[in-house]
């Protein structure tokens, strides 16, 4: 659950531009020492954070403390959101700032996720700020198969010019602190349902994951109960969420080291037929799977 963003000299943390067009959901529950904050420029996006669920759309700037155990479930295909990750051990003079202190802890002030949806002018000087931040990283293609850090073993972060990067990394952590304590939190949400922590769960675990009239005994509730229950709470059908998971699992398998064909990957991942992942690949990234995988994107 502890996960290693594998940040390492020079670099105090990096930036990418997510996007569902390019990036292999990771849908595993995780949380790490960095804090992280996200700026969604496009689509939407839902999080389960510590057992509440959370959906964030465009012009949306939030915040991922070190403590929270935070899950990505669901994705608009035209979702775009800049990730930005800071090593907290770079940033140990803010202790010294009563006003930047509480950046440094675990846990968000307050309850739930530290989000605001800052003013036109102050959210665009942000995007740009973070946009120019990632000039001189890796090609955008590789940093979203990879979600920044490096679901490969061997990747790393890199950027051309580090000294810049971390002087930018440091101001784009102050500018959006003071943005969002300046704002307006939104209420916490109630925790989720037993039922649909359990096949939040279950079908992220199981191999393959499991339809809903298998979910249901597992869940300890009936079909449509569950079903009713997770499109309240998450947001989206059930059924979403289990093709994503085996989307992403697609998409780990053809990274692997042992070079499947699609069809082999396609049957890895839980798919039942070749038809039926085209489908669900096509509604996620509105293209096919072989002009994603195999297209240079711009």
């Amino acid at each position: 659950m502890l996960e290693d963003l594998h940040l390492r000299d020079p670099y105090d943390g990096f930036v990418f531009l997510a996007e569902s067009v390019r990036n292999p959901p990771m849908l595993k529950p995780h949380r790490h020492v960095e804090p992280e904050l996200n700026l969604v420029v496009g689509g939407e996006i839902r999080y389960v954070v510590d057992d509440r669920s959370y959906h964030f759309t465009a012009g949306t700037l939030l915040w991922l403390f070190p403590g929270q155990v935070h899950q990505l479930v669901d994705r608009t295909p035209e979702a775009a959101y800049y990730v930005a990750v800071f090593r907290p051990d770079r940033l140990a003079s803010l202790r010294d700032s009563d006003r930047y202190r509480a950046l440094l802890g675990d846990f968000p002030p307050g309850e739930g996720v530290l989000s605001h949806r800052p003013p036109s002018g102050s959210f665009q000087m942000l995007r740009q700020m973070m946009g120019e931040l990632c000039a001189g990283g890796l090609d955008p293609d590789l940093l979203n198969r990879e979600a920044g850090f490096g679901l490969t073993p061997g990747f790393h972060f890199e950027h051309s010019d580090p000294v810049g990067l971390n002087a930018g990394l440091k101001h784009l952590y102050l500018c959006a602190w003071r943005m969002t304590e300046s704002g307006r939190r939104e209420d916490p949400m109630p925790p989720l349902h037993p039922a649909v922590r359990r096949a939040l769960e279950q079908i992220r675990i199981s191999d393959p994951p499991p339809r809903l009239a298998e979910l249901a005994p597992r869940c300890g509730v009936s079909a449509s109960t569950v079903s009713r229950l997770f499109r309240a709470q998450m947001g989206i059908p059930l059924n979403r969420y289990r093709n994503s998971v085996m989307l992403s699992r697609f998409m780990a398998c053809m990274s692997s080291k042992d070079q499947p064909t699609i069809l082999e990957a396609v049957h890895a991942a839980g798919f039942g037929s070749y038809a039926q992942f085209h489908r669900v690949f096509h509604q996620a990234y509105g293209q096919g799977p072989r002009e994603a995988l195999f297209t240079k994107k711009g």
